[in-house]
C-alpha cells in the first residue's frame, strides 16, 4: 500500500487573478486529504471515508468513463487520463480521507486530487517530477472534472513549505517560497467558516472569467495581467462596458495587491499586509461583486474586533474569511463574530486558526 498525503489552502491574497495569467500568495493548510492506493484483484475501486458505499468501474479512458458520483470523478480522473496516456493501470483499490471543510473554499478538491495523483505517481512508478505532477492534477479538475480552476490550488497542495507562503506567477506556473509566521509580529490568522450557502457560484465565476477574457481581447493583451497599475486608468477608458471596467479595476489592482504583499513580508513587516487584506476585500466586494452578506459581516465585525486587516478568501459567494488578529484579542475576534452572525440571524460559523504548513507527501 501506498499512502499520500496533499493539504487544502488558504490564499492569503491574489483572487480571481490566476486564470489572468495573473499572481496569487497562497498557503498550504495542516487539514488535507489522505490517499491510500493499494492492488485489487481486479477492476478499479473507490472508496471515501466520508461516503458509506465504494464505487467500483472497469478499467477506462475519459470517452468509456462510467457514469460515478462527482466526489469519484475527481479520484477516478487520474486513472482514466493515464489510461488515455497508455499507462497499463492495474486493478486497484483507492481509499481517501479528508478533514478539509467541502464549499468553504478551501480546495478541498484539489486536496483530494494531488492525494490520489501523488500516491499513484509512487505506486506505479510513475516518475513524475514536479512539473508533471501539477500537470496532471490539473488537467484531472480541468479535463476530467471539467471544473475550470486557474491551477493556483494543485500549485500550492503540491508545492507548498511549513512557514511559507507560496507565491505563484500564473503563466509560467513557477513558485518561489515567501516568509509567513504572524507571530513574530504578534499576530495570528484567524480563518471565519461562514458555512453560507454558495449562491450561483457556478455561473458566476464562468461570467466572470468570460468578462476578464471579454475585457483582455477588447484592449489587446494575451490577459489582464498585462495591463499595469499605471495603464489602468487608460486601460478603463478603453472599456464601454462598465462590468468590464469593473472587472479589469479588481484584477489589475488585485495583482498590484500581491506584489505588494510580498514585499512587505519579504521585509518582515507583517503588520502592514493587514490593510492590503482590507483593501482586497473591498474590491471583491464592490468591483468584481463576489461577496456575500455573511462574509462582509465577518470582515466587519473582525475590523471592529482589532483585526489589523481581514478578507474573504477564496472564489466567493460563500465560504471563509481570513483576518490577521493580535495574538492576545483571537477569542475576543471569534465571539465578535459569533455575536454578530447572531444577531443577523446567519448560522453558526467556524472559527479557527491557521499556520502554513508543507505541501503534499509520502507517509509510507
Amino acid at each position: 500500500m501506498t499512502r499520500s498525503f496533499a493539504p487544502g489552502r488558504i490564499n492569503l491574497i491574489g483572487e480571481h487573478t490566476d486564470y489572468n495569467d495573473g499572481f496569487v500568495l497562497p498557503m498550504a493548510l495542516v487539514h488535507g486529504c489522505t490517499a491510500s492506493v493499494e492492488d485489487a484483484s481486479s477492476g478499479w475501486t473507490v472508496a471515501s471515508a466520508q461516503t458509506s458505499d465504494d464505487v467500483v468501474v472497469e478499467p477506462a479512458g475519459l470517452a468509456g468513463r462510467a457514469d460515478v458520483p462527482e466526489w469519484a470523478t475527481y479520484v477516478l480522473g487520474a486513472l482514466w487520463l493515464l489510461h488515455d496516456d497508455g499507462v497499463d493501470v492495474p486493478a486497484l483499490r483507492i481509499s481517501v480521507d479528508s478533514d478539509v471543510p467541502t464549499g468553504a473554499g478551501l480546495s478541498s478538491s484539489a486536496a483530494l486530487v494531488c492525494s490520489v495523483v501523488s500516491a499513484l505517481d509512487a505506486h506505479l512508478g510513475l516518475g513524475l517530477d514536479a512539473a508533471g505532477l501539477l500537470e496532471l492534477s490539473r488537467r484531472v479538475e480541468n479535463d476530467a472534472v471539467g471544473a475550470p480552476t486557474g491551477g493556483m490550488d494543485q500549485l500550492v497542495s503540491l508545492r507548498g513549505e511549513a512557514g511559507h507562503a507560496l507565491f505563484c506567477d500564473m503563466r509560467d506556473l513557477t513558485s518561489q517560497p515567501v516568509p509567513f509566521d504572524p507571530s513574530v509580529a504578534g499576530l495570528t490568522l484567524l480563518v471565519v467558516d461562514t458555512r453560507a450557502p454558495h449562491r450561483l457560484v457556478d455561473g458566476e465565476y464562468a461570467a466572470r472569467r468570460r468578462g476578464c477574457e471579454e475585457a483582455a481581447r477588447l484592449l489587446g493583451v494575451d490577459a489582464l495581467r498585462d495591463v499595469t497599475a499605471d495603464d489602468l486608468d487608460t486601460a478603463l477608458a478603453r472599456l464601454d462596458d462598465e462590468e468590464l471596467q469593473r472587472y479589469t479595476r479588481h484584477v489589475v489592482t488585485e495583482d498590484a495587491r500581491v506584489l505588494a504583499a510580498v514585499e512587505v513580508l519579504r521585509a518582515g513587516r507583517l503588520a502592514e499586509l493587514g490593510p492590503l487584506f482590507t483593501a482586497s476585500h473591498a474590491s471583491m466586494r464592490d468591483d468584481f461583486r463576489i461577496t456575500v452578506p455573511e462574509v462582509d459581516a465577518a470582515v466587519e465585525s473582525l475590523l471592529a474586533a482589532g483585526a489589523v486587516g481581514a478578507r474573504m478568501t477564496g472564489g466567493g459567494f460563500g465560504g471563509c474569511v481570513i483576518a490577521l488578529v493580535p495574538a492576545d484579542a483571537v477569542d475576543a475576534a471569534g465571539e465578535a463574530v459569533r455575536a454578530a452572525f447572531a444577531d443577523a440571524g446567519f448560522g453558526e460559523p467556524a472559527v479557527f486558526t491557521a499556520t502554513a504548513e508543507a505541501g503534499a507527501r509520502l507517509l509510507d
